[in-house]
Formats: structure tokens, sequence, C-alpha cells
């Protein structure tokens, strides 16, 4: 009887010293990607200004790119440990968050006005390759190689187009003092740390997922997401406290263009993109548009098109909402 009980002790220890060993993973690997995507964030800003590239085409590229890349790098590091339902509930999850969360807590923090160029333009394009996305992941079982390089090509065609439009912004050189060489290596630093974030990260969410009977879609749309979408909220926020309010919306779309025509379209070119449930699948992603049609909404009804305080708190607690749906 000793024995046993000697023997269900040790094995509690070591139950206990590897979920303290994998927690210990999955923060490091967060902090990795959060301070990764900051100093990423910042050196590619700096080195996009030392061009005189617009603070509108910096928020639709340069931040998004640099945002996003966690969820790149998990969603690529989740589909070849053959974590479908990480990967793309990463994406779907993220969108929904930029909306929800980052959008949510920016409008509650500060009224910012949406041009009608964001609407017209961006917006528009956004819920064109929503659809294109909803479309490949929902006609057949998988997001295939196919797929992947179409949205990748239409991602390399749109940031050829967004760069040829900024040729006509006289943005005013802001001067940067760092060195080309500097900057460089700090963008190849933060990457590896990324790098080893996303590793960390997946492989704890994945051991987490398993050990509790989770799904990986809610591992997924939930810690992974929410993880992954930190850099896109600390951007936003500081943007917006800094009142560089183009940034802030364009970083918010940008991202999430990002997310599906390069996340979804790397992802996918890498490895295939298994789709385990369309049913889930249609849910999430029509809550996504819901969160998309809502900034449309928002604009719409506004005589001013400045959004503030109470649109923030519709999306915030929308967010809410969803997750408590889900869980």
């Amino acid at each position: 009887m000793l024995f046993i009980i000697i023997a269900i002790y040790n094995s509690c220890i070591i139950l206990a010293k590897l979920m303290l060993t994998q927690l210990f993973f999955l923060i490091l690997g967060l902090i990795l990607l959060v301070f990764g995507s900051n100093y990423l964030l910042k050196s590619s800003v700096d080195l996009s200004l030392k061009f005189n590239i617009s603070k509108v085409v910096i928020g639709l590229t340069v931040v998004s790119i640099a945002t996003s890349a966690p969820e790149l790098l998990i969603s690529i590091s989740s589909v070849l440990k053959n974590s479908s339902d990480i990967a793309i509930s990463n994406v779907i999850g993220s969108n929904i968050a930029n909306f929800g969360l980052v959008l949510g807590l920016a409008l509650f923090f500060s009224k910012i006005k949406i041009s009608k160029d964001i609407i017209n333009q961006d917006w528009n394009f956004l819920m064109i390759v929503s659809v294109i996305f909803t479309f490949f992941a929902l006609s057949k079982s998988e997001v295939g190689r196919i797929e992947g390089g179409i949205l990748f090509t239409l991602l390399i065609l749109s940031l050829i187009y967004v760069f040829k439009k900024s040729k006509d912004d006289q943005s005013e050189k802001k001067i940067i003092y760092k060195s080309n060489a500097k900057l460089i290596l700090t963008i190849f630093v933060s990457s590896i740390m990324l790098y080893l974030g996303s590793e960390f990260f997946v492989e704890s969410s994945i051991y987490f997922a398993d050990y509790f009977g989770v799904s990986e879609r809610i591992i997924g749309l939930t810690i992974v997401a929410i993880g992954t979408s930190l850099p896109e909220v600390v951007t936003t926020l500081v943007a917006v406290f800094k009142k560089e309010l183009d940034i802030s919306i364009g970083n918010i779309i940008g991202s999430n263009i990002f997310n599906i025509l390069a996340v979804v379209g790397l992802t996918s070119i890498v490895k295939p993109l298994v789709i385990t449930s369309k049913e889930n699948l249609q849910f999430d992603i029509s809550v996504m548009f819901v969160f998309m049609l809502l900034l449309f909404l928002f604009y719409s009804l506004s005589k001013t098109k400045i959004l503030g305080k109470i649109n923030g708190i519709i999306l915030l607690l929308s967010f809410v909402m969803y997750y408590i749906l889900i869980l």
C-alpha cells in the first residue's frame, strides 16, 4: 500500500514538473513573440522612414507585416506538426481579435476618424480577400498549394499597388540616426526571437490541448490568437496615444489582410491546410465577417465619420460574447 502511495506521489511530482516546464515555455514563447515583434516593428519603421515612406503605407505594410510575424511563424510551425486546426484558427481568431479587441481598445481610449479611402479601398480589399479565403476554405477539405499561391500572389500585387500609390504622398521625412547595419542586425535578431518564440508557444499549446482534452481549434482561437495579437494591441495603443491614428487603423486592416494573404497563403504553400470541421469553420468565419461589417456599419451611421468610446465598447462586448459562445 505504501509503495502504491509513493508511486502515485512520484507520478504527481513528475507530472507537475512537466506541466510547469510546459507553462514556462508557453510564457517564454509569448515573451519572445511580443518583444521580437516589437523590436522588428521599431527597426522596420525606422528603416522605412529613412526611405521617406508615408505613415499610412507604413501602417498598411511594414507595421502590419511586423506585427503579423508571430501568426505567420506559429501557423507554419503548427502545420508542420500536423496541427492545421491551430494554424487556421490562429488566423481567423487573430482577425477577430484585431477588430474586437485591438480596435475596440483603440476606440475606447481615443476617437478615431475613419477616412473615405480606408473604407473604399482598404476595407473593401479586406472584404474581397476574406470572401476568396472563405471560398477556398469551405469549397473542399483543404486549402492547397494552388490556393495558397493565389493568395500570396494577391499579397505581392497589393504591396506593389500600395507602394506605387505612395509615391504621390509628400510626407515629411523624419531623420533617423541609426545606421542601416544596426537596423538590419536588429531585424535579424528579432526574427530569431520570433522563430524561437513560435516554436516554444506552439509546442506548449499542443501539449496543454492534449492534456486537458481541449480541441486545437479552441486553443488556436483563444490562447494562440490572443497571444499573437498582443503585438497589434501594443502597437495600436502606442500609435493611438501618440496620435498616429493613420498607423493604428492601417495596422489593424493591413494586419488582417496580411493574415489571410501571407499567413494562409505561405502556410498552405509549405503544407496544405486540412479542414477538419467545416461546421465550426463556417461559424468562426461568419463571426469574422460580422466584426468587419460592424466597422462599416459604424462608419455608415456616423455623420462625422468619427468613431469613439461607444463603438469601442460594442466591439469589446461582442468579442467577449463570442468567447463565451465557443468556450
